[in-house]
């Protein structure tokens, strides 16, 4: 493992330093140790909380086992198999660009939250960025270290409620499509903020002002969120859930218009390299308010 990844964690149950001791994690004062599995860090506190709750959970009377349900949905789902469409990967390739659009120039560190198939490491350990592919199951990291063996690519299985990770440890923060799953998104959003240095940027994506659908469940005969997705956000209500954030700018903004996509326009508009792209996007977005996608980035400003 390299130094400089290790002296960026920390124990997350004492929330000390780690050393490596007999192949294991092992807290500064020996009271915690964590598995190195294959050479990923596997840093879940040991204590750690049962379920948390939603607004969807509490409407419903049940609670969310969120740590078990996204193990499970990392080993019952491959994130890494290709797009089922042209249609499906443009739109993919248009956030992605977005989102690497936002980087601030200083990004030696990314920490890739919930992280997929990776594609964030894909783009930028090439450039020579040092990027943590980070989520809270084995499975994902595992196969994303597998895809992208670079030196500068390190895997890290954690909490996002509790990253295992030094105060003001890297320089920008991937969340894309993440914050809509998430029970909690104001303490989502202030643990990433913790691990942001001054200077350094949170990218979050999340559908736009999405109507959340729900199907009975086969198993437990109670309504359950389509995907997933327990939240919905517009400019305003993502912006008021950064109001307990010190020294934090932040700006939302709407992108990715439903008209192309619906009319499967955006596969003919591909060949138009990204600036021009954005320009017809904002265009269209005035004129036709539909936008897919809402855009949250947080600048960690320096005090």
């Amino acid at each position: 493992m390299r130094e400089a990844f290790l002296q960026k964690l920390r124990s997350p149950d004492d929330h000390t330093g780690l050393h490596l001791e007999a192949g294991e994690l092992v807290s500064e004062k020996g009271d915690w140790s964590y598995e190195l599995k294959e050479g990923i860090p596997v840093l879940l506190a040991k204590e750690m909380v049962a379920a948390m709750s939603s607004e969807v959970h509490d409407q419903f009377g049940t609670d969310f086992q969120y740590v078990e349900h996204y193990q499970e949905d990392a080993r019952q789902f491959d994130y890494f198999k290709e797009a089922p469409c042209k249609a499906s990967e443009e739109e993919a390739r248009r956030l992605h660009q977005t989102i690497l659009s936002e980087m601030p120039i200083n990004n030696d560190w990314v920490l890739d939250v919930g992280c997929g198939a990776a594609w964030v490491a894909g783009a930028l350990c090439p450039k020579g960025k040092k990027v943590i592919s980070f989520d809270i199951s084995y499975d994902n990291p595992a196969k994303a270290q597998k895809k992208y063996p670079f030196e500068n690519h390190f895997s890290l299985v954690g909490d996002a409620f509790n990253i295992p990770m030094h105060d003001n440890a890297v320089d920008a923060i991937v969340a894309s499509e993440i914050i809509e799953h998430v029970p909690n998104p104001a303490a989502f959003l202030k643990e990433l903020f913790r691990v942001l240095k001054p200077g350094g940027k949170l990218i979050v994506t999340t559908p736009y002002n999405e109507k959340i659908i729900y199907s009975l469940c086969i198993h437990c005969n109670r309504p359950t969120p389509m995907h997933a997705h327990l939240h919905s956000f517009t400019e305003k209500g993502i912006l008021n859930l950064t109001r307990g954030l010190q020294h934090a700018k932040g700006n939302s903004s709407g992108f990715s218009n439903k008209m192309p996509i619906l009319l499967r326009l955006n596969t003919l508009l591909s060949f138009l390299p990204y600036g021009a792209w954005k320009v017809l996007d904002q265009f269209l977005n005035t004129i036709i308010k539909k936008p897919s996608r809402l855009l949250l980035t947080i600048e960690k400003q320096a005090h």
